[in-house]
């Protein structure tokens, strides 16, 4: 049997080249988005780590991935401070406009007082100073290279406003784009207003119970562990789970089709073959076996093709771009799964009707 599904291939290697090729897009489909996908989200979530801060004091809504909303009064932050194992508060403004340079359609951008953020955090300015005046941002070593830019030099915000580059700072964190505080404040029109507040607890303290003296303290906000939002962080990027399962559902659709067309081709051009074969004996399960055969190579092979395609491009893109990729076992299965399994289903239908072929009809007209 593996004699002749070879051969069949061979026969005709354009048209099993072109089938390959469609099962391996579908596979590349998978794992290179997955990947990018899985990628990016946890680079967001490292950064996220970086916070030294336990706790983040919020309002309901207000740190969704595309919100700009600063609906917190910076007057939480002395009241925080009354709180029983609250060392230090440090008010945040987030700010995330359209951007179509960016690596989500956005840009994000931090409002913050550098000295006490850097002091919580464990930062420091590796290159120039720190953002003062309100016209000053500093900005991460990453988002320096991807700007292709140096201190000194501006960057355009908020529509067109122009800012400075003032220094760089280590480790990232956050935002890649940071400004002060009272600069954001002002351009957002939000005097005495922040998104969110870093709250720091005393050595020794436990942060969930701190949590909860702070829930009671000052009820109907929202009291988030930082170490809470590190976790699943593909599932805080709105609708990414949908997405990445549209994208298998397409990857498993492009690699039934190739094959169902290959695969049905195939079969008009070769009923005078399967009559030969049906009238030496050969019964429609031997048919049907065979071609099933032949879709079962066609996806093997296009799973390794498009596994290798698909890591050596990421290396390429991630050398490029900079851009993170992250490959997870699990998603990587599903993109065998699909083309091994569509590539069987595809040809379900092209080998029931070269099963059915008549070889005396056959016979008598070729």
């Amino acid at each position: 049997m593996l004699e002749l599904v070879l051969a069949n291939l061979k026969v005709r290697p354009f048209r099993t080249l072109i089938s390959v090729i469609g099962v391996a897009l579908g596979v590349i489909l998978v794992v290179m988005f997955t990947g990018l996908a899985r990628g990016m989200t946890n680079d967001m979530a490292k950064r996220a780590s970086n916070w030294k801060a336990e706790i983040v004091f919020t309002r309901p809504g207000a740190m969704e991935l595309t919100s700009s909303n600063a609906s917190v009064s910076t007057a939480y932050v002395d009241r925080l401070m009354q709180i029983n194992g609250v060392e230090s508060t440090v008010p945040v403004i987030r700010y995330v406009s359209p951007d179509t340079n960016g690596r989500w359609g956005i840009t994000q951008l931090d409002g913050l007082d550098w000295e006490p953020f850097a002091a919580m955090n464990e930062m420091s300015i590796i290159q120039g100073k720190p953002a003062i005046a309100t016209n000053e941002i500093i900005l991460d070593e990453r988002r320096l290279i991807e700007d292709n830019v140096k201190v000194g030099d501006s960057l355009k915000l908020f529509g067109g406003k122009e800012y400075k580059i003032v220094g760089v700072f280590s480790p990232p964190s956050g935002a890649r784009i940071k400004m002060s505080l009272g600069a954001m404040q002002e351009a957002l029109e939000a005097p005495g207003k922040c998104t969110y507040i870093l709250v720091k607890i005393k050595s020794g303290q436990d942060a969930n119970v701190v949590a909860s003296r702070i829930n009671e303290a000052l009820p109907g906000n929202k009291i988030n562990l930082t170490s809470d939002l590190i976790i699943d962080a593909q599932d805080r990027v709105p609708a990414l789970q949908t997405f990445l399962r549209v994208l298998v559902g397409l990857g498993a659709f492009v690699s039934t089709i190739f094959v169902l067309l290959s695969m049905y081709t195939t079969i008009t051009e070769r009923r005078k073959e399967i009559g030969i074969l049906k009238s030496l004996g050969a019964p429609k399960s031997f048919i049907i076996r065979a071609i099933e055969g032949e879709a079962f190579m066609i996806g093997v092979l296009g799973v390794v093709g498009g596994l290798i395609v698909a890591f050596l491009a990421s290396f390429v893109i991630s050398r490029l771009f900079d851009l993170a990729f992250e490959f997870s076992l699990g998603w990587v299965a599903t993109a065998v799964g699909i083309a091994i399994v569509g590539s069987l289903i595809g040809a379900l239908y092209p080998a029931w009707r070269a099963s059915v072929i008549d070889p005396v009809e056959v016979m008598a007209n070729e």
